[in-house]
């Protein structure tokens, strides 16, 4: 076993964070605005002209991703079938229909990533399953309940407006449609809407440029799952390596002439494993095996207990080893040395250190040239970032048209019109591909791309201006009839997000169904109840990254103080996933759905 001396380690985890740390915090990424405004467009689906739509459904959901089209098919399987999904793209999918790059699958196993694999009868091919695919399944579920029939497609929602004179949301969108709908499921999450990095001269670069979310095969050439041929005589730079970037540089590299990686923190880049899934297997899952695996999954990778692990990936494992360090630490408890807060905090620390030394070796067994290989390892807790899994990452530096070009925590200086400056170094380029991420953390308007308002004119950003506060995740006072397709405040069970969606949808169902049966005109969360729920989330706070000792990211506010904004947009069940399903199963199954109140007029 290797001797790891902790005291240095932490010393260079803070030497490392503090390079990174920028003092505009979030602000260091713009919106695709002027040159770049096109970055919000559709360029897969062809705009159809149609006439506005004037008339009212039940139910609209907003957003046609896995929240929106399972919250959907939970409408209908609850027997609401009067139900019109509004989705800016040309199809449903969501963050599977925007990011068409090449390489891109899914970094959780797609046996509890896909969901609904019962209810759709569908086998995926692979553990881990290509973006392609996944589309495919956003798709099936949504002909398999109807969800294409009274959907509104290519249409932005412009505008939410509560109309208290009718008790109805009043929907507006870029199309000119003006609906009403007596209930509104959001479900537009934070994954689809691309931000840039606020380099200087960014607009200047003279040659073609794009965002990873808005793939552009016309210039690249091939598509998701073919040589792009057009960069055979290309060099091509690339900003950013996280989990987007990991996917797309190997066929990058394969099929570009020249490969420049432009990275600040380099990813955490554990095995991947893949493998398909064998058919005859796959046939002896008793009913109920898809709510088990999900059970077993959010069980293990969160410290709990399991006969064995199903799924078997680098979640389960870094949370296996706390679990029995900490088992172990109980077991060696002395009165000169209890097991207290601080032994558990130990036995985590410990842990995360044997777990990222076997990455950072991983680094060094596979990357030829050692400087590469040092710059490639990271340094900071494993669930400081995004976790990446791949096993083609790493070795695509060993080929000799790709250069990493490691700006050592300060990021890219400036862009001209020809290429990229990393300090006094000049990078000359073809074409420039942004992997810079998505609106994460910023004001729900802005990742909506609308504002909501509520009763008395206050808009959901007013509302939520010193942080969300909610019921479930999913009600807001002040907002009737409105429902929330997110993950915080509830499970947040980010090393899953589609478990979250989906028992999200399965609660918004089953309220909408009992306000339809008692003949309800509005629904709404209590103050006192939304209070206490709000209470017992910062009483309690499960704020998932939260550590602002981490190398800067999203997950910890870029590396700033985590004010009360942050941790309740953080914020999970206090005992943690698997225990607020059980909570909200046996909640929305008793019938009385405490804390909301009922009105009929």
């Amino acid at each position: 076993m290797t001797t790891i001396d902790r005291e240095a380690l932490r010393r260079k985890y803070r030497e490392e964070r503090d390079k990174r740390v920028r003092p505009e915090g979030k602000d260091q990424y713009v919106e695709p605005k002027g040159r770049f405004s096109h970055l919000l467009d559709d360029p897969y689906t062809p705009r159809v002209e149609r006439d506005p739509v004037h008339d009212e459904v039940t139910v609209a959901v907003i957003g046609g991703g896995f929240g929106g089209v399972c919250t959907g098919a939970q409408l209908k399987i609850a027997g609401v079938d009067d139900v019109r999904i509004i989705e800016g793209g040309g199809d449903v999918g969501g963050a599977w229909y925007w990011n068409r790059y090449p390489g891109a699958m899914c970094d959780t196993a797609a046996m509890i990533y896909l969901p609904m694999l019962e209810e759709t009868g569908y086998r995926p091919t692979m553990k881990y399953v290509p973006a392609i695919e996944i589309f495919e399944h956003v798709r099936r579920i949504a002909k398999q309940y109807g969800l294409y029939d009274n959907a509104l497609f290519s249409t932005e929602v412009t505008e939410l407006v509560w109309d208290d004179t009718v008790a109805r949301w009043i929907i507006r969108t870029n199309r000119g449609d003006e609906f009403r709908a007596r209930f509104v499921a959001m479900g537009t999450g934070p994954l689809h809407r691309p931000k840039l990095p606020g380099i200087p001269g960014i607009e200047t670069f003279a040659g073609p440029s794009f965002h990873t979310a808005r793939w552009d095969y016309g210039i690249t050439g091939g598509g998701p799952e073919e040589p792009m041929v057009h960069l055979a005589e290309q060099r091509v730079g690339i900003i950013g390596t996280g989990a987007t970037a990991v996917q797309c540089i190997p066929p990058l590299g394969r099929d570009a002439k020249e490969l420049f990686v432009f990275q600040r923190t380099p990813s955490s880049i554990d095995v991947r494993a893949n493998h398909e899934i064998d058919p005859e297997w796959f046939a002896t899952l008793e009913p109920g095996w898809q709510h088990e695996w999900l059970i077993n999954f959010a069980t293990l990778q969160t410290g709990g207990f399991a006969d064995e692990d199903l799924v078997k990936d680098g979640w389960t494992d870094i949370a296996q080893r706390i679990r029995d360090r900490v088992i172990a630490d109980i077991a060696s408890a002395t009165p000169d040395r209890p097991f207290d807060v601080d032994a558990f905090q130990r036995a985590y620390e410990e842990s995360d250190d044997e777990k990222m030394t076997e990455i950072r070796a991983r680094v060094d067994a596979i990357v030829e040239d050692p400087e590469t290989a040092d710059a490639l390892k990271p340094w900071y807790r494993q669930l400081c970032k995004r976790p990446c899994f791949h096993d083609e990452y790493l070795q695509a530096y060993n080929r000799p048209n790709v250069h990493l070009v490691d700006t050592d925590g300060r990021g890219v200086d400036r862009i001209d019109e020809t290429g990229v400056w990393v300090g006094d170094d000049h990078y000359e380029l073809d074409l420039l591909i942004f992997a810079s991420g998505f609106e994460v953390g910023t004001e729900y308007s802005r990742r909506s791309g609308y504002e909501t308002v509520g009763r008395d004119g206050i808009t959901l950003t007013e509302r939520w201006a010193n942080g969300a506060e909610t019921l479930h995740g999913i009600h807001a006072h002040g907002f009737p009839n409105l429902f929330v397709i997110a993950i915080s405040q509830a499970a947040n069970l980010i090393s899953n997000i589609t478990s979250n969606l989906v028992d999200s949808g399965r609660t918004i169902a089953a309220v909408v169904r009992h306000a339809v049966d008692v003949d309800a005109d509005e629904v709404e969360v209590t103050e006192a109840a939304e209070h206490a729920w709000v209470r017992m989330l910062e009483d309690n706070p499960r704020s998932f990254g939260g550590d602002p000792t981490c190398t800067p990211g999203y997950y910890n506010n870029e590396g700033h103080a985590i004010g009360r904004k942050e941790r309740l947009g953080g914020s999970g069940y206090p005992e943690g996933p698997v225990a607020y399903f059980a909570y909200i199963d046996r909640w929305r199954t008793a019938g009385a759905f405490e804390g909301l109140e009922f009105r009929s007029r």
